[in-house]
């Protein structure tokens, strides 16, 4: 408890600081101007503070801001994928703070329910919060004591008086520090600020004090001014009535948070409302002293930094309002009394918001909402459509692994095919461990991803056949793998963009997966819990079964989604046909040094030249490259060959499948004394490609008394029960349980047993 408590002193021990005078916040500014940065500003520093990364989006490398993967919470509320939306997000962030336009500009995010929204919302208090807890993202205001200028004798001849901190009030709305300077002596500040800081964004703060410290200044200036005091700033704004603190950026302090359940009157939403008992007890004369006003509206809690409506379609009405804040920069709190605030506007809603701002749209240029449309820049959040971040997404919702994946594409997909094992309780005190198998998590991602997808827009190639598991794979890797090439999605030419607008969102998939993990599946084996095992294939049925029956789908996108499972259950087999005909010939796998051996013969046949050897330079061997290829890569027979010299078919492969690929690699990694020892074979994709792709006919050929149809139960001392025991136990290093293998392994072999004779 000891080691907790102390962690926490040492967390909170470089939060906070001392308070400062004016002079020493404005001397601090000057070593440090992030400090004193206006809101939008401050925003787009927070967020490039943390850097990019690359990422792979619709088949397209992108560069994405690590803020949206909100590293501070180890990913808890990421944002996941909608790179291009979140990086125009910043760019108008850089186009409002640098006053080049948008200013009038209100920033909307639209989109279907289950698109990240509202993680975006967390995202930025989580993110805003950490940063303003670093040096460079300190946020300060302002707070007042008058109690100590009754007696202005003691202060104008210098005496000290003592005062306590509950005497001190901060400004209810985050007043900006150098708001407290009058307006001339501001704009000279900022500028030699401005050229110090030599940033292209200059720092801009134009706005007055609040109306609360405005009544403190005031009070405290009259005070000064009836005691003859000539310096009324100093004597106003002295250490012992005026302190800038630092304070860390949450909600109701910079930021301003309006949810849908919130109610009152536009005023009371935006700004608070006045409190009639302070009214009597500060018995101001008749006038509405500011003192007695609560400061809980969304733009109070957001002035400094970001103010958020969330589910905007609940606040249509309050929209309206909004219209001049972000340009005139002011709201009233009453007829006779204002406030300028500085903050980013940022409404959040579902398509219903578009329908709401469109029903006088038949108007034309009598639509009441016209003014309205026109400062809203919207930006439209999507389904995902890369298959890595939906099933990231689906694990999360699953088993809360909150974590970022940033693996290089090569490496996702075997991210995206793990199984993972959940606890799931089934009655009072009892646990049971289910296993989604591999490829399931996959399943019910691509099929969610496929759905999302516009059939009309097709990769258009005449020499392929795809579908649109080939166009979900070219969006989530940036290439497809068409036998032995390589396909860039540069080579493919697209229609439109309108993916991601509709679709199966991942609450539906998450719900469904989350009710099969309860079910209890009649599958048996004598001594494996098979039932515990949910598969690829039980995902895919349950959630075409669900579609009719969720609200969230009409008849014809049920119908419509329904007919595009029969290709993900295709491609998920071809997966689990895979990893099982890897694990037959597991042991049968051709060695690097072979696979080298032969790709030297392979380079220097091409260019007539010789190997060199320990013995010296020998010429390249005939045999050896026609036995490699007849037998290790099974691609050709005796045929092809008159005795080992190759025939014009076996040439053209060396060529255009081993040579250009290799030399491309080459050239791509180049450097002096460049061998083929220097290559790692395996990440050249063509040549991995030919070189470890195993066939059926390699099992027939390797083990001719293997029969399939007995797989499920194999006879004992049969070659079938010794490659079964050998192949589970190679699924099992592969990342298979036991059950998992085994039911998988029954997959295969079914659908092979059809045509093994």
């Amino acid at each position: 408890m000891r080691d907790y408590i102390r962690d926490a002193d040492e967390d909170l021990r470089g939060t906070y600081e001392e308070p400062m005078t004016l002079a020493e916040y404005v001397e601090a500014a000057f070593q440090s101007p992030s400090i004193a940065s206006h809101a939008s500003k401050y925003l787009l520093e927070a967020i490039e503070s943390m850097g990019t990364r690359p990422v792979v989006e619709q088949g397209e490398e992108k560069e994405r801001y690590r803020f949206f993967d909100d590293p501070a919470n180890d990913g808890e509320h990421a944002v996941l994928g909608n790179t291009d939306v979140l990086n125009a997000f910043v760019d108008d962030l850089r186009t409002i703070a640098a006053d080049r336009g948008k200013a009038e500009k209100i920033v909307w995010f639209d989109g279907p329910t289950a698109t990240g929204k509202s993680e975006l919302k967390r995202c930025l208090i989580n993110g805003l919060r950490e940063y303003s807890k670093t040096d460079a993202g300190r946020r300060y205001t302002v707070e007042w004591n008058i109690a100590n200028a009754a007696d202005t004798r003691g202060l104008s001849y210098g005496g000290e008086v003592e005062s306590d901190d509950e005497d001190w009030y901060e400004s209810p709305v985050q007043s900006h520090p150098l708001s407290v300077f009058p307006g001339d002596v501001r704009k000279r500040l900022l500028s030699d600020l401005n050229q110090t800081n030599g940033d292209h964004i200059p720092i801009d703060v134009d706005e007055a004090l609040d109306p609360f410290c405005r009544e403190a200044y005031v009070y405290l200036e009259e005070e000064y001014r009836r005691a003859g005091r000539q310096d009324l700033f100093s004597a106003a704004t002295d250490e012992k009535h005026l302190r800038v603190k630092n304070y860390v950026v949450d909600v109701g302090r910079g930021i301003g948070v309006l949810h849908s359940e919130d109610d009152g009157s536009p005023k009371e939403r935006l700004v608070g409302s006045w409190m009639p008992s302070m009214l009597r007890e500060l018995n101001s004369r008749g006038r509405k002293n500011p003192q007695a006003f609560s400061y809980d509206g969304v733009l109070s809690q957001g002035n400094g930094l970001l103010t958020i409506v969330e589910d905007a379609t609940q606040h249509a009405d309050l929209l309206q309002k909004l219209l001049n804040v972000p340009d005139e920069g002011h709201v009233k709190l009453d007829k006779g009394i204002g406030m300028d605030i500085d903050t980013q506007l940022v409404i959040i809603s579902n398509p219903d918001l578009d329908a709401e701002l469109d029903k006088f749209a038949d108007r034309n240029g009598r639509d009441p909402l016209k003014a309205l449309k026109r400062r809203l820049n919207k930006h439209e959040f999507r389904y995902l459509t890369n298959l890595s971040l939906e099933a990231e997404l689906i694990r999360r919702e699953l088993a809360n692994e909150t974590s970022v994946w940033t693996d290089a594409p090569e490496q996702m997909a075997e991210r995206v095919a793990e199984a993972i094992t959940l606890d799931v309780r089934e009655g009072p005190g009892a646990v049971r461990a289910r296993e989604l198998a591999p490829h399931a998590i996959e399943a019910a991602a691509l099929y969610s991803v496929v759905t999302r997808l516009d059939p009309e827009d097709i990769p258009l190639d005449p020499d392929l056949e795809l579908n649109l598991v080939d166009k979900a794979l070219l969006f989530d890797r940036g290439y497809l793998q068409v036998g032995d090439q390589r396909r860039e999605v540069s080579a493919f030419d697209f229609i439109g963009d309108i993916e991601g607008t509709h679709g199966i969102p991942v609450t539906f998939t998450r719900d469904v997966i989350a009710d099969l993990l309860h079910e209890r599946l009649d599958r048996h084996h004598p001594d494996l819990d098979v039932s515990a095992v949910v598969m690829p294939s039980d995902v895919l049925d349950a959630m075409v079964d669900e579609l009719p029956d969720a609200p969230v789908f009409s008849r014809a996108e049920s119908s419509e989604y329904e007919g595009r499972v029969s290709m993900v259950k295709a491609y998920i087999f071809d997966q689990q046909e895979d990893d099982v005909l890897d694990a037959v010939l597991a042991d049968k796998g051709v060695q690097r040094e072979t696979v080298e051996e032969y790709v030297e013969h392979v380079y220097a046949w091409a260019s007539d030249d010789q190997i060199e050897t320990e013995r010296g330079p020998i010429d390249p061997d005939p045999l050896l490259m026609k036995l490699f290829e007849t037998e290790h890569l099974g691609r050709f027979s005796n045929d092809d060959y008159e005795r080992n010299d190759p025939s014009e078919e076996v040439e053209a492969f060396r060529n255009e499948k081993v040579i250009t690929a290799l030399n491309r690699y080459a050239w791509e990694n180049r450097d002096e004394g460049f061998t083929v020892s220097d290559v790692d074979l395996t990440e050249i994709p063509v040549i991995r490609t030919v070189l470890e792709t195993h066939a059926w006919e390699d099992v027939r050929r390797l083990f001719p008394d293997l029969d399939p149809r007995q797989w499920d139960d194999p006879p004992a001392n049969t070659e079938t029960a010794r490659v079964k025991d050998r192949t589970i136990e190679e699924l099992k290093k592969r990342g298979y349980t036991a059950a998992s293998a085994e039911l998988t392994s029954r997959v295969v072999m079914k659908e092979v047993s059809y045509t093994w004779d």
